[in-house]
């Protein structure tokens, strides 16, 4: 008896894993509207949409109570005293809420229940309802409530949102329609968000794409006109495009420009103006400048206020101390200042530079891997090299950590976002801007059960959290990954054909299997390397060319598992998939991705061993005509690594070699990396600093080195220190140091006794550089090495180190 109370007990409080007390039917309530507010019948639009597409049910809109059905009551504190009794009974104990608040009560003391929910003004309306609908009960014709879906909230942060650019760069907005806007933005503010941000038609980008529906200068229009029907604030993202903002010629044309933008939109709260990347001014020129766009920026938008972040890509002490000079001038037009990617400030420290009344916005680079604000930890090289810069990259875990460690130095944020690969993403950080102790399980689950449906509800979360976890560590011994792709396989056996088409869903479903193909892809090219060596040590016995001839037959190799095969054709087809759904370009043919903008799929046939390499090699050594020549020179290919006895040697893609690596912050506490090391990707592709797309070429086109594409990294002049022990005091050592890695700064190596192993050297001209190391330096057998940058450089990159025993 005792058992079966408790299993009652059990079922009555464990409901999908939220509700509690008895449930009760909702399934043929009305929607009922109570107040003056002009956007009251828009958000109980909203709400009756939401319901239709989940449950078939009328929810009919009405302004009044008729019959005795369940009733869903929208209102607002300030509306509470012109209800009828009926209402302002239920409601006598509510308090006001602070700005953006809301209140949900599930009343029932009657003979139909009631929803309320009440919003301290409009916004807090709206996210009221946004809670309701991500916590209700739901199946095809039934709304189940209970008590547990009463909350009272309002947000800790007052900047809360996401930049939605419709540019070609982007790999899915360009194809956005404007319902398709319509319905994300709806999304955003209902887990949420306060704000969007759009960008002018002329960025650091093409001016159109085939995708886009309409015109740019057409759609930010209607994503203005969007946000402002829900009472979401509107910011725009403007980069200064011209040449010379001090010709007066230039300064005409481009006003001309932006008075256009201006009076194209409806609704325009900021503008964001960044410092640089692109549009790199001196402060005092980029001040005056802005006090021009100011006059036109109030001719259509009085109210509206400029921010300015100190992003620059090469900056220096004259270059800040010209800008926050500015900055706490605190001019009529001024709304703040924007810590995002690429400022060479921690946010601590541009709080201390910043007047304590001037509100500061972060920009968090959410969207990127590498080459980004926020780089994943401990990340693979062969994950790097396929899922490149902007895949599909849910990190829950991470995205709370970076925003809990920064948040107390800013006012909220809006997001760097280049799409939808960032989705799971943004609905994190709306989470803990609202309230940083949201645990991620949480938001996770709201995501699944909002968008997938209740059944869904834990096994989508736990799918996104396994898929943050594939990403983490060597890929080689990652045993999660074929776990990850048994559960969304599951997942794809049983959803039906709606959630199969939900573009959110296929995110999930192909990060899973191109993980998993990865993971094998690089299993049989390791082992194929691995072999292609072993041929090579029998080169004396079996003759070099007869080696050379085996070796290269094994690195050419295909794989023929029809397994690895099936996993590769998924991919492919949710890739299809996801561009007929959401028109998410994951190749550049045929779905007309911008190259390195979120094209992963190109990289299912990337090389992930050091084949490139070893071909290129071996295909000059079979040119020489001297056998023992030969021999030699396959010797050195194989030992290319060795330091010699008593020698040293790291390669600062594997995570071992990171041991010698002073870190002086954990990255929980920094992980922008601007207070101490982090990885970073890229040879220096052919010449160029700005690399999409990590590839095994580099220094005029050569193949290199797999460990020439991976570094360890400080940014701008924050000192990069390794250090090594037990070096013998009685041995002479020289070091060479391979300096690859796209910032190519100028760098100068001392030790810590201050002693000069050599100076400023402009690196990235070659890959090798070799030096003498004085035995002074190491006298107690400790050499610790530091790297400083000069001023105004991007940052000290070190990818191998040998320290050699001199004979």
């Amino acid at each position: 008896m005792m058992l079966l109370r408790t299993l009652l007990i059990v079922s009555v409080f464990l409901i999908n894993g939220l509700s509690y007390g008895q449930d009760l039917d909702f399934s043929n309530a009305v929607i009922v509207t109570q107040g003056k507010s002009d956007r009251m019948q828009k958000y109980a639009t909203v709400l009756h949409e939401e319901l239709a597409k989940r449950i078939d049910k009328p929810f009919l809109i009405q302004n009044s109570t008729k019959g005795k059905q369940p009733t869903l009551l929208l209102t607002q504190y300030e509306d509470i005293q012109t209800l009828s009794s009926k209402w302002k009974k239920i409601l006598q104990g509510v308090e006001p809420m602070p700005e953006e608040g809301f209140k949900v009560i599930i009343d029932n003391t009657s003979s139909q229940p009631n929803a309320i929910i009440i919003g301290q003004d409009d916004k807090g309306l709206l996210f009221g309802i946004g809670h309701f609908l991500r916590k209700m009960n739901w199946s095809e014709n039934k709304l189940l409530l209970t008590k547990a879906i009463e909350k009272s909230a309002s947000p800790k942060s007052s900047i809360r949102g996401h930049q939605l650019g419709y540019r070609p760069k982007t790999n899915a907005y360009d194809a956005f329609t404007v319902d398709r806007f319509d319905q994300y933005i709806r999304e955003l503010a209902l887990f949420g968000a306060n704000s969007i941000e759009i960008m002018p038609p002329r960025t650091d980008d093409d001016f159109t794409s085939p995708h886009m529906t309409l015109p740019a200068i057409d759609m930010i229009g209607e994503q203005s006109r969007i946000a402002d029907e829900l009472d979401l604030d509107v910011w725009m993202w403007f980069p200064n495009m011209a040449d010379d903002y001090e010709d007066p010629q230039t300064r005409v044309i481009e006003l001309t420009q932006r008075k256009d933008v201006f009076a194209s939109i409806p609704r325009l709260d900021h503008l964001f103006v960044p410092g640089g990347d692109p549009g790199d001014l001196e402060p005092d020129v980029l001040f005056h400048w802005l006090e021009e766009v100011a006059i036109k920026l109030h001719r259509f938008h009085p109210s509206a206020k400029i921010w300015i972040s100190p992003q620059v890509f090469r900056p220096t002490k004259a270059w800040f101390d010209r800008f926050f000079y500015h900055v706490n001038q605190k001019y009529d037009w001024f709304g703040g200042v924007v810590f995002g990617p690429w400022v060479k400030i921690p946010l601590p420290e541009l709080r201390q530079l910043t007047d304590a009344s001037i509100p500061i916005r972060r920009y968090p680079d959410i969207t990127h891997n590498l080459s980004s604000q926020y780089p994943i930890p401990e990340w693979d090289l062969a994950m790097a090299m396929t899922l490149g810069r902007e895949s599909i990259n849910p990190r829950p875990m991470d995205q709370k950590t970076i925003h809990n460690s920064l948040a107390q130095y800013a006012n909220g944020s809006l997001s760097y976002s280049e799409g939808t690969n960032d989705d799971v993403n943004k609905f994190i950080w709306n989470d803990q801007e609202w309230n940083p102790e949201t645990e991620v399980i949480e938001t996770l689950r709201d995501y699944s059960r909002f968008f997938f449906g209740p059944k869904w509800v834990d096994a989508a979360a736990n799918g996104f959290l396994a898929e943050e976890k594939n990403l983490q560590g060597p890929l080689l011994t990652n045993t999660g990954i074929r776990q990850t792709l048994a559960q969304w396989q599951d997942m794809e056996k049983r959803a039906d054909a709606n959630l199969m088409g939900n573009f959110r869903f296929q995110m999930g479903l192909i990060r899973a299997y191109f993980d998993a193909y990865i993971q094998q892809k690089l299993l049989f090219e390791t082992q194929q390397e691995q072999m292609a060596q072993n041929v090579l040590h029998s080169a004396v016995k079996e003759g070099s060319l007869n080696s050379i001839k085996m070796a290269t037959a094994l690195l050419h190799e295909k794989m023929a598992d029809p397994y690895i095969a099936q996993l590769k054709q998924r991919c492919l087809e949710l890739a299809d998939a996801l561009y007929n759904s959401i028109g998410a370009q994951l190749t550049v043919i045929p779905h007309g991705a911008a190259s390195g903008r979120g094209n992963f799929i190109d990289n299912l046939d990337v090389v992930l061993n050091d084949a490139p390499w070893l071909l290129a090699n071996l295909n000059e050594i079979k040119k020489d005509t001297n056998e023992k020549q030969r021999l030699e020179k396959i010797a050195q290919l194989l030992n290319r690594t060795n330091p010699g006895p008593g020698g040293f040697y790291d390669n600062f893609g594997q995570g071992k070699s990171w041991d010698r690596v002073l870190k002086t912050t954990e990255w929980s506490q920094d992980p922008g990396g601007l207070y101490g090391p982090r990885a970073s990707f890229g040879v220096g592709l052919r010449g160029e600093e700005w690399v999409h797309e990590i590839q095994a070429v580099g220094f005029g086109g050569t193949a290199t080195p797999l460990a020439w594409m991976n570094q360890v990294t400080t940014l701008y002049d924050t000192p990069l220190v390794i250090s090594y022990e037990q070096l013998n005091p009685e041995v002479s050592y020289r070091i060479k140091i391979a300096y690859t890695g796209r910032f190519r700064a100028k760098m100068k190596l001392t030790t810590d006794d201050g002693h000069v192993i050599h100076d400023f050297i402009k690196t990235g001209v070659k890959p090798l550089y070799e030096f003498e190391i004085p035995t002074s330096t190491y006298s107690d057998g400790k050499l610790v090495l530091h790297w400083t940058c000069g001023e105004g450089e991007r940052g000290a990159q070190v990818a191998e180190i040998w320290i050699v025993p001199k004979p």
